[in-house]
């Protein structure tokens, strides 16, 4: 896992170095970075920041891979708001370089990539295990309860007032016209 939480946000002031610590680390290698590796910040929803040492020629797919182990299906990058998806580009070939910021998202489901084909005999919803959207159940609702009200309308017009009526009338007519403009075309 990643410690997201520990990096200080931008802007906020870098702790001050000694001169004992600058000569310490000047001498040492992990230090300072690496002959040809860039810096690049990654960036999360939550404002916090990490700093990643890569390689322009490294993909976008070794990103993933080196600082999301696990989680690459589920990891979306974001550079000058353009999605890298294609994770076999080259950070050279976005124009990614020193010091540049990447946004990172962490989304909740995983995308198949197995696509369903017509000879396997079914719909990818039937192979996802997920139900059809309650959606397209609320026109036939909504006339099977314009058809009781209009019934109760037609035998029991002693409980239904003028205004009661006209409004009827109104939402039948204007339920019309939407049902024939959706699927008149």
């Amino acid at each position: 896992m990643l410690d997201i939480q520990g990096v200080p946000k931008r802007g906020q002031p870098v702790p001050p170095v000694s001169e004992e610590e600058e000569m310490l680390g000047a001498g040492d290698a992990a230090g300072q970075p690496e002959e040809g590796m860039i810096t690049v910040r990654l960036k999360f929803l939550n404002e916090t920041e990490e700093l990643a040492l890569v390689r322009p020629d490294d993909t976008i797919g070794t990103l993933k891979s080196k600082y999301f182990p696990g989680q690459e299906p589920q990891m979306k990058l974001i550079f000058q708001g353009q999605l890298l998806h294609d994770s076999t580009q080259t950070l050279r070939s976005l124009h990614i370089t020193d010091n540049c910021v990447i946004h990172c998202h962490r989304s909740q489901a995983t995308v198949s990539s197995s696509p369903v084909g017509p000879e396997s005999g079914g719909t990818s919803q039937e192979h996802a295990g997920l139900t059809p959207p309650i959606g397209n159940l609320m026109i036939p609702v909504f006339v099977v309860m314009l058809a009781l009200i209009w019934y109760f309308r037609i035998n029991y017009r002693q409980f239904f007032t003028a205004p009661a009526t006209v409004s009827l009338v109104g939402v039948t007519v204007f339920f019309s016209f939407l049902v024939f403009g959706m699927y008149g075309r």
